[in-house]
């Protein structure tokens, strides 16, 4: 499996587009989203100094033909909306390659996380292409499954560690007691669990924004 991560410049029209163009210092999370054959619906987290200003120029938006807030605050709103341009969500069907959620758009930039065979995510690219989606490639990476990565014996007793309770805080169950119940030496536990977590830890962040990402929104 391959994963990537794209950046796609969101033309004019779409109302994420405009609207989040309108207001750079706003953030849209897209955390569901269902394509149709016609129009497109999802649910979308805004976050923003002025969220009101910014959910009357969702609502007020040609390409946005029914919207449902589902929750607010000061600086946060959760929207239910159907829309008539659902470019990316056409794009992803018309490719076979699911886009991961939450998507991030902010000043008319969509960041989508993908992952699929490389033909697929091939032609997820000619797709935006045909729809006049500009983008970048943040980084691809293969992707194993954990099964591919752990041996029989450590994905046994990383299992029998979370169940047992050893990761617990507090710890519920020692590594003597762990060994014991897997019927293995305990240097063998701990060397096994050793393995299993580093390669766990890293692949957790492996899942985290690149460093580039984290220095410049922290800027």
């Amino acid at each position: 499996m391959t994963q990537a991560r794209l950046v796609v410049e969101l033309p004019d029209g779409p109302w994420a587009a405009d609207v989040s163009r309108e207001f750079p210092e706003a953030t849209f999370r897209v955390i569901a989203a269902l394509p149709g054959d016609g129009p497109g619906f999802a649910l979308v987290w805004i976050t923003a100094p002025d969220v009101e200003a910014v959910l009357e120029a969702m609502e007020a938006h040609p390409a946005v033909t029914d919207t449902s807030v589902m929750g607010r605050s000061d600086h946060e709103v959760t929207v239910q909306f159907e829309t008539s341009a659902p470019l990316l969500l056409l794009a992803a069907k018309r490719s076979g390659v699911p886009i991961e959620m939450p998507v991030e758009i902010s000043d008319g930039e969509a960041t989508i996380d993908i992952t699929g065979a490389h033909d697929r995510i091939a032609e997820l690219g000619r797709q935006f292409d045909e729809l006049g989606l500009e983008f970048r490639v943040k980084h691809v990476r293969d992707r194993l499954e954990a099964s591919q990565l752990l041996t029989e014996t450590e994905q046994d007793l990383l299992l029998r560690a979370v169940e047992a309770g050893y990761y617990d805080t507090p710890r519920s169950c020692s590594l003597t007691d762990l060994a014991d119940s897997a019927g293995v030496a305990k240097s063998t536990c701990s060397e096994a669990l050793h393995r299993a977590e580093e390669i766990a830890v890293k692949r957790f962040v492996e899942d985290l924004p690149p460093q580039a990402d984290v220095d410049e929104t922290s800027q």
